[in-house]
């Protein structure tokens, strides 16, 4: 396989920033219930994330080439292990925030480093898009194993501090992933241009002028916006909502993660024969009747706890069915993009990608959660309907646009 040990480290670092990233849905929960923080004060975990995202994505997507990309995603591997292991010491509301203002910088530079190389590893628009995909899928895959594993620590009755020791867990993971990379070949025919931090950044901003890439921008804002706001508080939904206890509560939300996981794999596979534009369309509005049809259900939930499996209520297996349908939108528009630019200008690209997903994100974890007790968990993710209908505009306008370019 043509640059194996490339697209290997690219799923390997993809994996361990997923599980650390998007733990940040349990971390709202063990906030709450640990360090006895309010809902507003937890949602500013998404800020401490999504800021440094956005910061360091502005100004790493022109420097990174000149960096060296192998080197940037080693640089970010070691940030998030002394997260870990801060974390693991620090054991405060703090110290969260830090691990997430870490995770966020590096997270800045391991996204733009992968999206600018799936340009440099495939030969087609068709592959591009099918890497694309699988790599997001890994990214699902990451969560997964967050969501499932990272519970099994709690144990709140006995030993309120347990759940610390999955972050021991994944600094070994870290470390594991830096050494495999460290070793790994990077050769690879990267175009260096001789020109200042200034001009790159200008040069980054002069992209803006493109349609394509403001609509690309609007996209991407309302689309993490939508799926942030859902994949941070569910484990709080499902808690308080649908009464669900702490570790059931978060160990439910994988199925989110598995669904948005399965949906990333079929667009790969599709993405071969059917146009996307189709696809995109097709998932949106069947994420958008899912939660007409579905939210419903959470309404008159009976107030005694659940701690089983076979007590669980319906809604909480169909909600998270919703990460089915916007699974393909992300790495499709992201792909469809970049494909319709030179390579040259992939890691700026990406690096506004970056930018504006994190503000969306941070922008959908924070309205979610300051309206979560205002409207009540069973309204409040209906919200989603207003960035969706955005995001439908959006996908017509990238059609045509990219319809005449190519």
């Amino acid at each position: 396989m043509k640059n194996v040990g490339i697209k290997i480290s690219l799923f390997l670092v993809y994996f361990v920033f997923a599980a650390l990233l998007n733990s940040v849905g349990i971390l709202v929960e063990r906030s709450q219930e640990v360090y006895d923080v309010t809902k507003g004060d937890a949602a500013l975990l998404e800020p401490f994330k999504d800021l440094s995202i956005a910061f360091v994505s502005f100004i790493i997507g022109s420097l990174l080439p000149k960096l060296g990309y192998k080197r940037g995603m080693l640089i970010s591997l070691g940030l998030v292990f002394l997260g870990c292991i801060g974390m693991y010491f620090g054991n405060s509301f703090w110290a969260v925030k830090i691990l997430f203002a870490m995770t966020g910088i590096g997270f800045a530079i391991v996204k733009v480093a992968v999206y600018a190389l799936i340009g440099y590893v495939t030969d087609s628009k068709d592959d591009h898009r099918r890497l694309m995909s699988f790599i997001e899928t890994i990214f699902m895959v990451g969560i997964i194993f967050m969501y499932v594993v990272f519970p099994l620590f709690f144990d709140d009755e006995n030993d309120p501090d347990a759940w610390l020791r999955g972050y021991i867990v994944m600094a070994v993971i870290v470390a594991i992933a830096f050494f495999i990379i460290l070793f790994s070949k990077f050769n690879l025919d990267v175009e260096q241009k001789n020109t200042t931090v200034g001009q790159d950044i200008r040069a980054m901003l002069n992209l803006f002028k493109s349609p394509l890439i403001y609509i690309f921008a609007i996209f991407a804002f309302f689309y993490v916006m939508t799926e942030q706001g859902i994949m941070t508080w569910l484990p709080t939904f499902n808690k308080e909502t649908l009464n669900i206890n702490s570790q059931l509560a978060t160990q439910m939300a994988v199925i989110l993660m598995a669904s948005f996981a399965l949906g990333r794999f079929v667009t790969g596979i599709l993405v071969k024969k059917v146009k996307w534009i189709y696809i995109a369309v097709i998932g949106l509005i069947g994420a958008a009747v899912l939660v007409l049809l579905v939210l419903p259900m959470a309404n008159n939930i009976p107030e005694m706890e659940v701690t089983t499996f076979g007590n669980l209520p319906l809604v909480s297996f169909l909600f998270p069915m919703i990460g089915l349908f916007l699974a393909p939108l992300y790495p499709l528009i992201s792909s469809t993009v970049l494909s319709a630019t030179e390579k040259m200008h992939h890691s700026a690209l990406a690096g506004i990608l970056t930018f504006v997903s994190a503000l969306g994100g941070t922008s959908g974890s924070v309205i979610i959660g300051n309206l979560f007790d205002l409207l009540g968990g069973n309204k409040v993710f209906y919200l989603s309907l207003i960035p969706m209908t955005i995001i439908l505009i959006a996908l017509f306008v990238l059609n045509k646009i990219t319809g005449k370019s190519s």
